[in-house]
């Protein structure tokens, strides 16, 4: 049986005050169109749906639509929530929608969700693993929560081999941040990177058994370890530390003797991102002669990274003149100097991000004269990452 792994949809994200919405339907189409040309069984999609708790309106049609297209297809659907979606939200009408094909897990519940998908030669059995805060689960770690829902489940495939020994491919789907012995993935900026004293990372290690597991939650595509664990990265750019990435839908075959291959699919964006440098003058000059529909290029997402000296008048709208999509003016010489441009580029209270633990540590040591506890500083990382969300 054959399927398609994608994730991090993040459907209705707004990108330096640009909606990617016209971007989004135009990349779900051609996953739609790779689905079927390919004629999988299914479409795997780990996580982050939406990419806020409570999406707009325009996002869930979108989705409704992508679905659709996909069951016309008779292509089923296996869907897991991430960390940017409300599970109770995308569980809606969960049972009512796997009786057409379309498999949903978005609240965490005591077993996890299993769909068997039977073909001639073999039957392939998802589990289905949303993402859910350890304390959620009583423990202290996403690696013990991932752990005690895991060896659950394994206790009971154990028994029932006994009584039915027939092999079959297990696939996991899941949305967490894995490391394999404590290297990292690779991450991009429009990730959230707080990963505090490893709270959040699960080992590679937990998912020995599994013939394949979709991860989804980095956004760039890529294998962790040695295992059959993949990262299906999101299938558009949503940030310029993306820009030049190659996206990815991950076509993967089983056998009867479990994977057979995984095969990585390009995917082309309706608009590139791309970093343009040099001074006003030459990125205007750059941008040659004629209409902007005579130059798809010049329709992409840029940011431009400025080298002139000393101040300019309207820059933004100087190069909106020639590149209409321009999201982020930067000057190199403030660049240099730690600074961007006011309403452009990265804020001092972005970079900041990253220290806004160490700094509430710092506070609460000084303030009860104890340091904060493991819990505590995953209900702030937590708190963080909310926060982070909704900017």
């Amino acid at each position: 049986m054959k399927f398609l792994h994608i994730a991090d949809l993040h459907i209705g994200k707004i990108v330096n005050d640009f909606s990617m919405l016209e971007d989004q339907k135009f990349i779900l189409d051609q996953i739609s169109g790779i689905a079927g040309a390919n004629q999988v069984d299914a479409v795997v999609i780990a996580g982050d749906v939406y990419d806020r708790v409570i999406p707009p309106g325009e996002a869930v049609t979108l989705l409704d639509h992508f679905l659709n297209t996909l069951t016309d297809l008779d292509i089923q659907v296996i869907m897991i929530s991430g960390n940017h979606d409300s599970p109770e939200r995308l569980s809606f009408g969960e049972n009512l929608f796997s009786r057409q094909g379309v498999h949903i897990a978005g609240i965490q519940k005591e077993e996890l969700t299993k769909v068997v998908i039977k073909e001639t030669t073999c039957v392939t059995e998802f589990l289905l693993l949303p993402f859910v805060k350890p304390s959620q689960l009583g423990v202290r770690t996403s690696d013990e929560a991932v752990e005690c829902l895991i060896e659950k489940y394994w206790q009971e495939e154990n028994r029932e081999e006994k009584k039915n020994p027939v092999r079959k491919n297990r696939v996991l789907v899941t949305h967490f941040f894995v490391t394999c012995g404590g290297k990292e993935p690779e991450l991009s900026d429009s990730e959230t990177t707080i990963h505090v004293g490893g709270l959040d990372n699960v080992d590679a290690s937990r998912f020995q058994g599994f013939d394949y597991v979709a991860l989804g939650h980095i956004h760039k595509p890529q294998q962790t370890g040695a295992l059959p664990v993949w990262y299906a990265g999101s299938p558009l750019a949503y940030s310029f530390g993306e820009a030049g990435q190659t996206k990815k839908a991950l076509l993967v075959s089983l056998g009867e003797e479990g994977l057979s291959e995984v095969k990585e699919l390009s995917l082309r964006p309706l608009r590139e991102m791309r970093k343009l440098k040099g001074t006003l003058n030459e990125l205007m000059e750059s941008a040659g002669e004629g209409s902007v529909s005579g130059n798809p290029g010049r329709e992409d997402y840029i940011q431009a990274i400025l080298t002139d000296q000393g101040e300019l008048i309207d820059p933004i709208g100087t190069l909106r003149s020639v590149y209409p999509n321009v999201m982020q003016i930067v000057r190199e010489e403030e660049k240099t100097a730690g600074k961007d441009m006011p309403g452009t580029g990265k804020s001092r209270r972005h970079r900041g991000k990253k220290d806004a633990l160490p700094l509430f540590e710092a506070f609460y040591q000084e303030v009860r004269e104890a340091e904060l506890s493991e819990e505590g500083k995953e209900i702030v990382t937590d708190l963080i990452k909310e926060l982070e969300g909704n900017e």
